[in-house]
């Protein structure tokens, strides 16, 4: 099996590989407008990094969204971490439910996005177009990996987001 996407040096060029299943432990967020997304993830992490280091869960890799459906209005997505094992049931911390998920074995197309969150949206729409070229058939659930940790005083341009999408024939 092949290093994680986020262990290699950025891609800029459509990338196909074999992603494999990754036990996740998530806050399911559900019909989520786009501009409510910030406090989600702020909330999510805030609460989920310390309370995994309590029970003693070890985080497997970036933070990341994995998302149910095409953006519309609204989103339903699931936000998280990846850990080494899966959780036994769910955990509670900062007044928010976490649950047991995973990242889905499949083959994927996936590309770095290198800058701020806002140009996320172009990066999607040129992933799903060039998977599109390529003869394959885009598919559901994608995910975004965070692999550069945001903070406030940061430059945005120096984020790098992994987009990851399955594909069928």
């Amino acid at each position: 099996m092949s290093q994680p996407s986020y262990l290699a040096p950025p891609h800029t060029d459509v990338t196909y590989l074999s992603s494999p299943h990754v036990p996740t432990v998530v806050r399911l967020a559900k019909d989520v407008a786009p501009d409510g997304m910030p406090a989600i993830f702020d909330e999510t992490f805030t609460a989920l990094v310390p309370a995994l280091a309590e029970q003693g869960i070890e985080i497997a890799g970036p933070a990341f969204s994995l998302h149910h459906r095409m953006p519309g209005a609204t989103m339903t997505f699931e936000v998280g971490m990846p850990v080494a094992a899966p959780l036994d049931g769910e955990l509670e911390a900062g007044g928010i439910t976490f649950v047991p998920s995973q990242l889905p074995a499949a083959e994927v197309a996936t590309v770095s996005h290198l800058g701020g969150y806002d140009g996320l949206g172009g990066a999607w729409g040129d992933l799903m177009q060039r998977v599109a070229s390529d003869g394959r058939q885009p598919g559901l659930p994608f995910w975004e990996v965070y692999v550069t940790e945001p903070s406030p005083d940061m430059d945005p341009s120096t984020l790098r987001t992994d987009l990851v999408v399955p594909y069928g024939a």
